[in-house]
């Protein structure tokens, strides 16, 4: 079983910065790709962002490309998403998730494992 805990969140204004870190409670977590999820008030769970278990390879959705970058550092077991030119549009509960060896970064249904979420809010 692998347990996944968001951290970084907060209330920030339009233009800034946020960090948000996932940390895996797993040793094999070179082997598993790593997905960013968002969901707003009242809307569907939709992705983020992904990183492929390899770590050579990402994928964004359009409305966060050029402004948000996943990472991650497999000696600390931890993925993170770079959150910078924030809107308010942003404001959601982002979810992190996990899949051994996934491929189709976009997909929730590839997802084995979630985390609790974080709440960003950005203010206008």
């Amino acid at each position: 079983q692998v347990q996944l805990v968001e951290s970084g969140g907060g209330l920030v204004q339009a233009g800034g910065s946020l960090r948000l870190s996932c940390t895996a409670s797993v040793r094999a977590f070179s082997r598993l790709t790593m997905g960013w999820f968002r969901q707003a008030l009242g809307k569907e769970r939709e992705f983020v962002a992904g990183i492929n278990w390899g770590g050579g390879s990402t994928s964004y959705a359009d409305s966060v490309k050029g402004r948000f970058t996943i990472s991650r550092d497999n000696a600390k077991n931890t993925a993170y998403l770079q959150m910078n030119s924030l809107k308010p549009e942003d404001t959601a509960v982002y979810y992190c998730a996990a899949v051994l060896f996934g491929s189709r970064f976009d997909t929730k249904g590839e997802y084995d494992y979630w985390g609790q979420g974080t709440q960003v809010t950005v203010s206008s």
